[in-house]
């Protein structure tokens, strides 16, 4: 299964940084929230593997503050972090019979004005990382699962936000970036001391982000406004295809914002095939909403009660898992199955909206497909 960031970006005060308040781990074995019982904030854990879900409360001392993290870990453990005056601690939580371990990994000073925030988790579920972003610089940290307490393990010219693993290594970190008045995705490669080496330039003036890929296939889902100068579109693309990246109408929803938030994963040879769940907020609320590359529309399907919005993962066969809670069901996962692909009838040219093309993605690896369908 493929995990993913579960809830939109939240925005800073002059940046958007990703939140981990549910995060769902690579593997889709665990996840993590801060919940609320009455007016305080504690951890918890979900088990999303086994034959049901169940959730683990995670309790310290005293109730956490609301804009405190937590991030699952591949053991069972959860990080959390908590901002103590310019301090950012870390610290693994587990639990002891009717209690809570906690165990200390360590802290990040930073000046004023710099903003840490989890990264999504890493692929394998023995790291954690964080980025530290600064007026002119950002630093990517290794909180959890180094060798001895937090180790600063990249530096990237301008201001960074976002965050997307790229292969199964947890090596490749892809990453938003704000420099010179442009955003535009870069690599950060950690295997090599934070190499940094672009992604995303799609035309001289646009401004582009990586919101989702798939390891597996390749398929990259992004927004930028280079088909729409002064207005963000969703598109996709293959990583190192020489095909140009598309912009589908079909992702166009008036008076809507389409938020991608999950890819099928197991597609290796056919990125067009994989289903995207889109998370869409509206006039009528927020429900889910599915799409193919390989199809020329998007099928809605309402949101179970209590969904955790914009959370979720898809299985290699094509079933939707979306977490849930209710008073009835503190922890629960609905599953959906929508229609297999099924490319959609051919419209008159007369009536079909143009689908603005652009340069594709600079390659980061080999392309496993030789050729794409139609967008």
């Amino acid at each position: 299964m493929t995990a993913c960031a579960i809830e939109s970006p939240s925005a800073g005060a002059e940046h958007e940084a990703p939140t981990t308040r549910y995060a769902i781990t690579a593997d889709g074995a665990y996840a993590a929230r801060l919940a609320l019982d009455g007016e305080s904030w504690f951890p918890e854990r979900w088990t999303l593997d086994g034959p049901e879900p169940y959730a683990v409360p995670l309790p310290g001392g005293q109730p956490e503050e609301p804009g405190t993290e937590v991030h699952p870990m591949g053991d069972g453990r959860v990080l959390i972090h908590r901002l103590v005056e310019r301090r950012h601690a870390f610290s693994l939580l587990y639990p002891t019979g009717p209690g809570t371990g906690e165990l200390a990994v360590g802290a990040v000073e930073c000046e004023s004005g710099t903003h840490v925030a989890l990264l999504p988790p890493a692929p394998g579920g023995e790291r954690a990382y964080a980025l530290a972003v600064g007026e002119t610089s950002t630093a990517v940290w290794l909180v959890a699962g180094g060798a001895a307490g937090p180790e600063r393990v990249a530096e990237v010219p301008g201001r960074c936000s976002g965050g997307v693993w790229l292969e199964p290594a947890g090596r490749m970190l892809a990453v938003d970036r704000e420099l010179d008045g442009r955003t535009r995705t870069v690599v950060v490669d950690l295997g090599r001391d934070g190499e940094v080496s672009p992604l995303l330039e799609i035309a001289p003036d646009s401004d582009d982000r990586l919101l989702l890929a798939d390891p597996d296939s390749g398929l990259l889902v992004i927004s930028s406004d280079a088909a729409s100068p002064g207005q963000e579109r969703l598109g996709w693309g293959v990583v190192g295809s020489t095909l140009p990246v598309r912009f589908p109408g079909a992702l166009r929803l008036p008076d809507c914002t389409v938020t991608p938030f999950a890819i099928q994963p197991g597609q290796v040879l056919t990125p067009e095939n994989c289903a995207v769940a889109l998370r869409v907020d509206g006039p009528l609320g927020t429900w889910i909403a599915t799409w193919r590359p390989v199809e020329r529309r998007v099928r809605h399907l309402p949101a179970p009660e209590g969904w955790l919005a914009g959370s979720g993962l898809w299985t290699a066969e094509g079933v939707l898992r979306l977490p849930y809670t209710t008073a009835q069901t503190p922890c629960g996962v609905a599953e959906l199955n929508p229609p297999a692909a099924e490319p959609a009838p051919e419209e008159p040219a007369e009536q079909r909206e143009p689908e603005p093309r652009t340069p594709s993605p600079v390659p980061l690896r080999e392309a496993p497909l030789d050729k794409a369908a139609a967008g």
